[in-house]
């Protein structure tokens, strides 16, 4: 079977859209199938790679050094030329790919929308005015949204509980698939850390105002004012970074930048005591699962969908603020080093994955509904 995959969103430094969508290419070429990946770039290309076939369409550039293809024309255009024989369509966005659903629809090709984020969350963290002045006609217009995009797929796939909820009391096909972890290359480090000199906190993700960063920072302030050494480091790029700077500029806290080593990330994530993840709107948390698989527990925020990947031991749920995460990372210190390790791990050994690749492959092969 081909297995095209429609992404927006897609570049060079992004986070976890990437991750998933490479990792389920690679898992569809490695079982067989023909795997055809198009995301948006700067010019129209075709190249042939080890995980599939890579198209860019040209993209409207959107800031943050992202692009969104065209509504319609090329990308439709791409569609007819590539639905011979079976094949299935993948989308990875909720705006100008939603046409493809519609074709897919005329044709009686089978689609799968993966739902990686919250729209009504998404765009609270991103316009929290809008929210604020819209009340209640924001939320019917994003219910509405939601009710067109489950008109036009045949299923919707939600990683969690807090992203199924999203959909609810409509008619829609849903399926919850939960990410994976690469066990791997994100594996604890070979000899354990020695316990001197300051605590090693991390944050890795994009520096964007959705992933609440600052929050982070402001913990540093908050764990050194209570006495405890800290020290912070920061791996992502982002629209936040130069307000973060300034936030941390007289803070032990030191700025990476964008890793694109996985193994290298893997290997800082490690090294840490405890991972940050303060985002009020995951829907999953792809960097809990890295940090924990890393043997490093996580303090995470007590809403969205973070707080499911946790188990006794591996981490906690904490309000998102400066001083809910400080106390979050009290709270962890307090466990045996070694119990919390192990607990982060073997919580993290239960999403692998193949696990998620199989369970899209069912999607992908069944008859659409």
């Amino acid at each position: 079977m081909r297995i095209v995959q429609l992404a927006n969103f897609y570049s060079p430094t992004s986070g976890g859209l990437r991750t998933v969508v490479d990792t389920l290419g690679r898992g569809y070429a490695t079982r067989g199938h023909e795997r055809v990946l198009v995301v948006p770039g700067d010019r129209a290309r075709r190249r042939r790679t080890a995980g599939g076939w890579l198209i860019t369409v040209p993209g409207v550039p959107v800031g943050g050094g992202y692009r969104v293809m065209p509504r319609s024309g090329p990308v439709l255009r791409l569609l007819d030329d590539l639905a011979v024989g079976p094949v299935s369509i993948e989308v990875s966005d909720k705006t100008t790919l939603l046409t493809a659903g519609e074709w897919a629809r005329r044709r009686g090709v089978r689609t799968v929308l993966f739902s990686h984020e919250r729209l009504d969350r998404w765009i609270a963290a991103r316009l929290p005015r809008l929210e604020a002045l819209g009340g209640s006609l924001f939320a019917r217009a994003v219910h509405g949204w939601n009710r067109g995009i489950a008109s036009r797929f045949d299923t919707v796939v939600v990683t969690s509980d807090y992203a199924e909820r999203e959909f609810a009391g409509l008619d829609v096909s849903l399926r919850r698939v939960p990410l994976g972890v690469d066990l791997a290359t994100f594996r604890p480090a070979r000899a354990a850390r020695a316990r001197t000199g300051p605590v090693r906190l991390v944050y890795a993700g994009r520096l964007s105002p959705e992933k609440n960063p600052a929050a982070a920072v402001g913990a540093v302030r908050e764990l050194l004012s209570a006495g405890t050494r800290v020290r912070l480091d920061v791996y992502g790029e982002g629209p936040e970074r130069v307000r973060l700077a300034r936030q941390a500029r007289d803070l032990p806290v030191v700025f990476h930048g964008h890793v694109g080593d996985r193994a290298a990330l893997a290997a800082a994530l490690a090294r840490a005591d405890v991972a940050f993840a303060p985002s009020v709107a995951e829907t999953f948390g792809l960097s809990i699962l890295e940090a924990m698989a890393c043997g490093t527990p996580v303090v995470t925020s007590v809403t969205g969908g973070a707080p499911e990947l946790l188990s006794p031991g591996a981490g906690v749920a904490v309000p998102a603020t400066p001083a809910g995460l400080a106390a979050g990372v009290a709270e962890v210190l307090s466990w045996p080093v070694a119990v919390r390790r192990a607990a982060a791990r073997e919580r993290a050994e239960r999403f692998p994955w193949s696990r998620t690749i199989e369970a899209m492959l069912a999607l992908h092969t069944s008859s659409a509904s």
